[in-house]
């Protein structure tokens, strides 16, 4: 499903309930699903081209498509430099803390995409169209975010979910652990991302959120109180 959200931001809804999400922003897609989602975003980028790609991170719900996106469409792929391992040669579960784990063993089986050759890399402060790159590691190495400042919509990939990843039930959650690599670290970068203030949250797992009445900021506060 194809659902614009902001001026020239699109979510393209992978699996049912928006378990999975990908973003097309000014002409950009952002991130791929897993392997299967090529049908649907194949169709997506036929009514709305796009002339590059960037992964949030590249585990195997995030880049299981990117190969066959960027050969399929001849369009560059970026990511941060320390996404880039793992974007290259599709050993996509490398940095999980149980990468032996049975589901880890499914994603990088079932969904995870073959590797594609890093066009170019992306650091804190350069800029995807008009949204700037913040550097937000803790679920991955090199995870991002990316924040467009006039309208406060910020992408914001696994560094939090709107979902229940197991029961699907909406509400704002942090990644599992058994996927992020270092859980402080991501709490660290929420709260940095919870200074911009963000007004619509486009996220990885779950609906986009309004945050109308800051519930991102109040979530924000209460992993906070966790680590302290």
């Amino acid at each position: 499903m194809l659902r614009q959200i902001a001026p020239e931001v699109f979510q393209i809804s992978l699996m049912p309930r928006n378990s999975i999400n990908c973003y097309i922003i000014e002409g950009v897609l952002v991130d791929s699903g897993i392997r299967s989602s090529y049908t649907t975003i194949k169709k997506a980028l036929r009514k709305i081209p796009v002339y590059q790609h960037v992964l949030t991170h590249a585990h195997a719900d995030h880049q299981g498509c990117s190969d066959q996106v960027c050969d399929e469409f001849a369009i560059p792929l970026l990511c941060h430099p320390d996404e880039v391992f793992r974007t290259e040669t599709g050993m996509v579960t490398k940095d999980y803390p149980t990468p032996q784990h049975w589901v880890a063993k499914l994603q990088q089986k079932y969904w995870a995409g073959q590797g594609h050759k890093v066009d170019r890399t992306i650091v804190e402060n350069d800029k995807v169209g008009s949204f700037r790159v913040v550097e937000t590691p803790g679920h991955s190495a090199g995870h991002i975010s990316l924040f467009r400042e006039r309208d406060g919509v910020l992408i914001i990939g696994d560094v939090a979910t709107n979902m229940n990843v197991i029961t699907t039930a909406t509400g704002l959650r942090l990644p599992p652990n058994m996927f992020t690599s270092d859980q402080r670290r991501n709490i660290q970068s929420l709260q940095k991302l919870a200074k911009l203030n963000p007004a619509i949250i486009c996220f990885g797992h779950g609906p986009v959120l309004r945050n109308t009445d800051r519930q991102f900021e109040q979530f924000v506060d209460e992993c906070s109180a966790a680590i302290k």
